[in-house]
């Protein structure tokens, strides 16, 4: 949702979520390398800026990076299995459907 500006309206979906804690990352907002055809043609800096979205998903403490963007979630997801991080995935609509706790 970054492209389009939105920020607050899923966080505001989170809070009411009952049993989540909703812990910020730093540099939210930034992009995790994979859009387009961005990670083919600049591999190693996608792999970097992928790299980076998980450490600042994991230094929240959290055990769930949740966000709007599946392919985000992929991206991720492969840097943290292949790097043996305890860091679960998990779409917002999946989140709000679950009932959570």
């Amino acid at each position: 949702m970054r492209e389009y500006g939105i920020k607050r309206e899923p966080r505001v979906l989170l809070e009411k979520v009952r049993g989540l804690e909703l812990r910020e990352m730093k540099d939210s907002d930034t992009c995790c390398g994979f859009g387009g055809s961005f990670s083919v043609k600049f591999e190693p800096i996608a792999v970097g800026m992928g790299e980076q979205k998980l450490e600042n998903a994991i230094q929240t403490g959290a055990e769930y990076l949740i966000s709007t963007d599946v392919s985000c979630l992929m991206h991720i997801d492969g840097y943290a299995k292949k790097s043996g991080k305890n860091m679960k995935m998990m779409h917002l609509c999946d989140v709000l459907a679950s009932g959570w706790d």
